[in-house]
């Protein structure tokens, strides 16, 4: 009886570290892989993928990538698939399509705080909501990664030139001060990816979207990467067959 309880308890823990493992990535790890792929000038950096990159017709940043699965079903992949996307995307509204006869499953997700930047008079903090669709058919599957806009809160009173915290006075248009209540789902402004830095070389938010675009591709990047190794090994690296 003990043994069966410690094996159960073992089980228990390595769904839980791998549930955790499955996240694809909080911001402060996924600056990290991006500074180890394309280096911590986000500047240079973006400027140097503005050569690998192309906008859409719809001027979105859209990625699409093909990954093999020799071997699967559509009807395995899709249980692998749905077993990850749940376990990855806590969110209950993330998941905007799931349909098995179709081999179609559609994401859009919050991932918040990707760039930060301090300006003159404001602060930026943007956050990206990524769509990432999965086909899948038998021993392949098809990920298209999109987004369009960065969605950008503006702390009015967070720049080096701000006025000091007992000026309660706002500027232009921006909504936020440092401690604004506000829905945090709620933005200040929406910056067109196609409208800004590097695609545009003249942009007085140059420095924010330098790094918002070094991160937003280091997250698609992160996306496949984690999907490839699903597909090879599984979620918890034991969910075969063989039982």
């Amino acid at each position: 009886m003990r043994r069966i309880i410690t094996t159960a308890l073992a089980v228990m823990l390595t769904l839980c570290a791998s549930t955790l493992h499955a996240q694809v990535m909080k911001a402060a790890d996924l600056e990290k892989y991006a500074k180890e792929r394309y280096g911590d000038k986000w500047l240079d950096a973006a400027a140097n993928l503005r050569q690998q990159l192309t906008l859409d017709k719809n001027e979105s940043l859209t990625y699409q990538q093909v990954i093999e699965a020799k071997g699967k079903t559509k009807a395995q992949l899709y249980v692998t698939l749905n077993y990850w996307v749940t376990a990855t995307f806590k969110d209950n509204n993330a998941i905007t399509l799931n349909d098995k006869e179709a081999g179609c499953i559609i994401i859009s997700s919050l991932i918040k705080n990707i760039a930060e930047h301090t300006g003159t008079l404001n602060k930026y903090s943007v956050s990206i909501t990524p769509v990432i669709r999965i086909d899948i058919k038998d021993e392949r599957i098809r990920v298209t990664y999109t987004v369009q806009n960065y969605d950008v809160m503006a702390d009015v009173s967070g720049g080096w030139l701000s006025p000091v915290e007992s000026d309660r006075s706002t500027f232009g248009d921006s909504k936020r001060k440092a401690d604004d209540k506000t829905n945090a789902n709620l933005y200040d402004e929406q910056w067109e990816i196609a409208h800004h830095y590097p695609f545009v070389e003249k942009d007085a938010q140059k420095r924010t979207c330098a790094k918002a675009l070094v991160m937003t591709h280091a997250y698609s990047n992160a996306i496949i990467d984690k999907l490839e190794e699903v597909l090879r090994n599984g979620l918890v690296g034991n969910d075969d067959d063989d039982w």
